[in-house]
């Protein structure tokens, strides 16, 4: 009887060899149909909805992040900036005052007292809601802790300055110099470098709301040349001109790639004027306040010394002139600064309202002082927190009501200048809006013409 030999199927894996694996015979499938006008269509299709949906993904991603930065910039970064800064003015402010009063003799004046209390009141409180809003700052913290605890100290020493002076013990002198040493070598170092770090980190916000969406406009530009491609392929295989649905994917990538820049450029030129105008400007206005306070201080510092102030008046002079330039003659200094940055009539008119007061003051300063060198010493005081001279005229100029008017002319400038930021921060912010579900919409549609497109011309091959 004759032996039927099996049949060898073709696919079948030669003796001692080992069948393809699954994925290596998927590869095969792929690249056959890969050589086909319908699987090459397919392979198009494919690739133009996952560009669309990519390039509407990223823009809706990057977009979300510029938009958190800036609003970080308007809700977080800049208010702990000014209120680090108002931590600043006011214990300069409050030190200032407690001399200024020191120097009335016996009980400080009612206003002083009121004055005192209101920045110790008000760092205090600010102090308070920067430790609370304060975040991912170690240093900051660590500062803010440091303020809280030498502001009672610093207190102390004023208190106890004031009660001997109240009883005409010169001691009250050494403890009110005590706790101006402590001021200005422990707390306004400290706040100054709380100051520091919130700038920094405004501006870390205003460089993330800023950067350019490179992903983004890379990808859309992708997918809109993608969907040219395949529009003139398919023109040059069919002669059909127009394909609606690769058409309505097209117009909706050229929308959303539009909107993108466009909105994007808005936001960043508002932001970039915001900062120039608004952020900017209130740095420069925030250290020539505290410049200026600074400088009241230690003005009256060198007549609570009685002679050895000359440490307080070299300081003053230094101050001043950082202030309103050489002889406060406005050419240079930050009042030169904040009014270069100033765009406006309304911001330019405080600022050379305070260069006017500055400049007054520097001369009456310079009369207090010659008065004080020559040893009248009640007149030098006289001329530096009014009263009366030693001849029983009173002091119709002296150099308190000039630094009230720097002082005042400063806050007019960083209310109005705070006015401006908010305006152009929240007009770049605005710029952003309805972006984010725009692009996510339009690249949904795109994405879908794209793909009604591409399935209209493999219909044709059914």
């Amino acid at each position: 009887m004759e032996t039927e030999l099996p049949t060898v199927r073709a696919d079948t894996p030669a003796p001692g060899g080992r069948r393809p694996r699954a994925w290596v015979e998927q590869l095969r499938a792929w690249r056959g149909a890969a050589t086909t006008e319908p699987g090459r269509l397919r392979i198009i299709g494919a690739l133009l909805v996952v560009l669309v949906v990519a390039f509407g993904a990223v823009t809706a991603w990057q977009i979300t992040e510029r938009s958190a930065a800036a609003d970080d910039v308007i809700h977080h970064s800049e208010p702990l900036s000014a209120r680090a800064a108002d931590i600043y003015r006011s214990l300069a402010d409050a030190d200032a005052t407690a001399a200024g009063g020191f120097l009335a003799g016996g009980d400080d004046p009612e206003q002083d007292r009121e004055r005192y209390a209101r920045d110790i009141r008000v760092a205090a409180r600010n102090i308070a809601d920067a430790a609370a809003s304060s975040e991912g700052s170690a240093d900051a913290r660590a500062r803010l802790e440091r303020l809280s605890q030498r502001l009672s100290e610093y207190t102390g020493l004023v208190e106890r300055a004031r009660a001997n002076n109240r009883q005409g013990f010169p001691v009250g002198g050494a403890y009110l110099r005590r706790a101006n040493k402590m001021m200005n070598e422990q707390l306004l170092p400290d706040a100054k470098q709380l100051w520091t770090i919130e700038t920094a980190r405004l501006g870390e916000d205003y460089a993330d709301a800023k950067a350019l969406p490179w992903a983004a406009w890379a990808l859309g530009v992708l997918a809109l040349g993608g969907l040219l491609w395949a529009q003139r392929r398919s023109f040059r295989r069919t002669h059909r001109v127009f394909s609606p649905g690769m058409l309505a994917g097209t117009v909706a990538t050229v929308v959303v790639l539009l909107w993108l820049v466009a909105g994007h450029g808005v936001a960043r030129a508002r932001l970039d004027d915001s900062y120039a105008h608004g952020a900017r400007s209130l740095q420069v206005l925030n250290e020539a306040r505290i410049q200026t306070l600074q400088a009241r201080g230690n003005e009256n510092l060198t007549l609570v010394a009685r002679g050895g102030g000359d440490a307080y008046s070299a300081a003053y002079d230094k101050q001043l002139q950082g202030l309103a330039g050489t002889n406060a003659d406005g050419r240079t200094g930050l009042l030169a600064q904040a009014l270069g940055l100033a765009d406006d009539s309304e911001g330019r008119g405080s600022i050379t309202s305070a260069m006017k007061a500055a400049k007054a003051w520097w001369g009456l300063h310079g009369q207090a002082r010659e008065k004080d060198d020559a040893g009248s010493y009640l007149d030098a005081v006289a001329q530096t927190i009014g009263g009366r001279y030693e001849n029983g005229r009173q002091a119709e100029q002296y150099t308190g009501f000039c630094f009230d008017e720097v002082d005042n002319s400063l806050k007019q400038s960083v209310d109005h200048e705070q006015q401006e930021f908010e305006r152009a921060a929240a007009d770049g912010r605005g710029a952003l809006n309805g972006l984010v579900p725009g692009a996510a919409l339009l690249a949904v549609l795109g994405a879908a013409g794209a793909a009604l497109g591409i399935g209209r011309r493999l219909s044709e091959y059914r």
